[in-house]
């Protein structure tokens, strides 16, 4: 059954082996960053990369507060948060998905009954009350009575790291959860840092659009204020348009819930779906007290309250998953209004920097589960692999079933054009028989197949904003490089070598005398 919130996934996890209860007193500046970092550096006996998840229990400055980190830390926490065996098996659920056909006969529509059933789980229910109700505070609130943690000496001050940020789309009043840190500035405003190409951050443009088209004319206003704007990243210079967009955030929700805010959903489908998919049962809702959106009933701490319109403030810098300090910028203004959350809540929260840390295992789960979908548009994908050094949109490896020249470049292009791949700023094309997954061979075929001036293409575009080498904020250039094998039709004319590989009578020999051969070699 799915863990209905935190609470029931830290049982879960102490019953697995796979936490720590953390006695010794920590403080949440830097020194709980630093403990974290440590662990989830660390192997155990038998080489496995990540820790325990560590719920401290000791917060300098919090007496009776507990504060759970490294949550998602290794392959298999990630696979224990979503309640599979393989991350591929959620993969195969998808594909089921996509593959269901239109029923035929009365039989085909009694065998979609199960998957209909299923279908049934996906969407979220609105409840009346839920514990992230048990204590509301419109007044007399402060964010600084929760552990919010500073992780880097350098960074701004602290930032809350682990929120689900939900927001409404202006347009169709679909809900979006998204993760973006927040960075404190005093006891009830925060920075919302939804980068450029967010959805949170389009919610936003949209609301900028209609506020300037009842200043001016229409659509040509909402033209005129991006402009003048830059999307929406800098205060306009004159006339600016006024007004609020609402804002709920959620920290410390279920696991399954926690994931879906960092996934790559197309707009149209709310994350809150998704997470009933992983969780294969519906995530419950209840109304806020001061906004018009809905929160997850079993959050531990909930905030709401609204960002304006005419408003932006200097966020930054933060040490992030880079390995580097993300820069100053200008990024919008979350106001609190009310805070909700259970009685004595377990803050829920993470740090970022040099891989890897606990969201490299998180994207690698993104890259498992989310293939077939990549596979609907580009069908001739056969593998990814988004290595953890490459800190998500560094470099993207794909593997491919070539069928006409060029393809390895069309493929390129098509993930350039896919939601958040578009700041991949290294994809590596290779044929269906290397296995990306193993580092090892891929060196040893793309060293070997290119022409570097032939095969390596550069292209310009949005980067993530956290690219501090890009020539612009939120603009660079990418690269591409095919390593496919090289076809007599895309101007290939020398012969292509064999690779090496020993005939399989000679294997089969040897594996005959293997057993005793390594017993005799002492490499058992």
């Amino acid at each position: 059954m799915a863990y209905d919130d935190l609470r029931a996934w830290i049982h879960a996890l102490e019953r697995a082996g796979e936490l720590k209860r953390i006695r010794t007193e920590a403080d949440p500046i830097l020194e709980i960053a630093e403990i974290a970092d440590r662990v989830s550096k660390s192997r155990d006996q038998q080489g496995n990369i990540g820790g325990k998840a560590l719920l401290f229990e000791n917060v300098k400055g919090y007496p009776g507060s507990q504060l759970l980190i490294n949550q998602f830390g290794s392959a298999r926490r990630m696979r224990l948060a979503l309640e599979v065996g393989a991350l591929d098996e959620i993969a195969e659920r998808i594909r089921a998905f996509m593959d269901v056909k239109s029923p035929q006969g009365f039989l085909d529509k009694v065998k979609m009954l199960p998957m209909l059933a299923e279908a049934g789980k996906l969407f979220p229910r609105i409840v009346a009350t839920g514990p992230c109700k048990e204590v509301i505070k419109r007044d007399n609130f402060s964010l600084l009575d929760f552990p919010i943690l500073q992780c880097w000496p350098q960074d701004a001050g602290r930032f809350i790291t682990l929120p689900c940020v939900i927001t409404r789309d202006p347009r169709t009043g679909k809900r979006n959860v998204g993760m973006y840190r927040m960075q404190v500035y005093d006891e009830r405003t925060t920075g919302m840092h939804w980068q450029r190409q967010k959805v949170a951050a389009e919610h936003y443009r949209e609301r900028l659009r209609s506020a300037a088209g009842t200043l001016a004319n229409g659509k040509t206003a909402a033209v005129d204020i991006m402009a003048r704007s830059s999307g929406g990243s800098m205060l306009a210079a004159g006339d600016r348009p006024i007004g609020k967009m609402e804002v709920a955030v959620a920290v410390g929700t279920d696991p399954a819930l926690t994931f879906s805010a960092i996934v790559p959903a197309p707009p149209e489908v709310e994350e809150f779906i998704i997470a009933g998919f992983l969780r294969q049962k519906p995530v419950e809702l209840v109304k806020c007290e001061t906004v018009d959106l809905e929160v997850p009933a079993n959050a531990e701490i909930v905030l709401e309250g609204y960002v304006n319109l005419d408003e932006l403030r200097t966020e930054g810098p933060f040490g992030d998953h880079t390995g580097f300090y993300s820069l100053e910028d200008e990024y919008p203004v979350f106001h609190v209004t009310c805070v909700t959350y259970r009685k004595d809540p377990i803050y829920a929260t993470t740090v970022v920097g040099k891989p890897p840390q606990e969201d490299a295992w998180m994207g690698k789960a993104v890259e498992r589960i989310f293939l077939p979908l990549m596979k609907l548009t580009i069908p001739e994908l056969v593998d990814v692999n988004l290595p953890i050094e490459g800190v998500f949109h560094n470099l993207m490896i794909v593997s491919i079933r070539k069928s006409y020249p060029g393809q390895a470049r069309k493929v390129m292009n098509a993930i350039w054009s896919l939601g958040q791949a578009m700041f991949t700023k290294c994809i590596i094309v290779v044929d269906e028989d290397v296995d990306v997954q193993d580092i090892a061979d891929v060196t040893l075929k793309v060293t070997n197949n290119i022409d570097p001036e032939r095969d390596i293409q550069f292209t310009l575009g949005p980067v993530d904003s956290l690219d501090h080498s890009a020539r612009l904020a939120n603009y660079g250039s990418k690269m591409g490089i095919d390593a496919t094998r090289k076809w007599s039709t895309e101007g290939f004319s020398r012969p292509w070598p064999d690779e090496i590989v020993m005939d399989s009578k000679t294997r089969a020999l040897v594996d005959g005398k293997w057993k005793a051969l390594a017993r005799e070699l002492g490499i058992e």
